[in-house]
């Protein structure tokens, strides 16, 4: 890393969306992150955590909520110039620490480099696991049928395994922050 720049990691701005966008989406042109727009990025900014290095935009990562129990870490990008600096280990550890101040139980991601969340405390899921995310994001992507992504889930409570992070511990929940509403049948209208 070159001297005087010791990187800044610190929760994103409004003033960030332009490099925001400008790194998601030239990753998402190689096919390896899914594409953001100004408004996506406008409306989740809370989300977004970023890297700052000289002032500049060097990395960014966001952290999503799926409930009280479980969230994503989403859209994790190094500019390539800063890539090999640990930024992306400082961004997913300030991501962590974020959920666990809100009491997360288990964060997720989908990542094409397994080998480093893994050497951040994650384990390889399988995908059904996580349902919630299919259904908002991977929709809308072209990769839907095709998917090469790898589920990797962290267990942020001690002696919570893999499995019963993804399962959940209380009656109703899913695991994968929606309640298990039961189905009502509805009422007859007399004639």
């Amino acid at each position: 890393m070159p001297e005087n720049s010791t990187p800044l990691i610190r929760k994103a701005l409004l003033t960030d969306v332009g490099p925001l966008l400008r790194l998601i989406n030239g990753y998402a042109e190689q096919g390896i992150m899914l594409p953001r727009t100004e408004f996506e990025l406008a409306e989740n900014i809370r989300d977004f955590t970023v890297a700052a290095v000289g002032g500049e935009v060097a990395g960014c990562g966001a952290l999503h909520f799926y409930g009280p129990r479980s969230a994503e870490v989403r859209s994790l990008a190094v500019h390539p110039q800063w890539k090999g600096h640990g930024l992306g280990r400082k961004l997913v550890e300030a991501l962590e620490a974020e959920a666990r101040e809100h009491g997360i139980e288990s964060l997720f991601a989908f990542t094409y480099i397994p080998d480093f969340f893994a050497r951040l405390g994650f384990a390889e899921v399988d995908r059904r696991r996580l349902p919630s995310k299919v259904w908002k994001d991977c929709l809308r992507c072209p990769k839907l049928q095709c998917c090469d992504e790898i589920a990797m889930q962290k267990a942020l409570v001690a002696g919570l395994g893999a499995e019963e992070a993804l399962q959940g511990q209380e009656a109703g929940d899913a695991g994968n922050g929606f309640l298990i509403v039961p189905t009502v049948k509805p009422a007859v209208m007399p004639r």
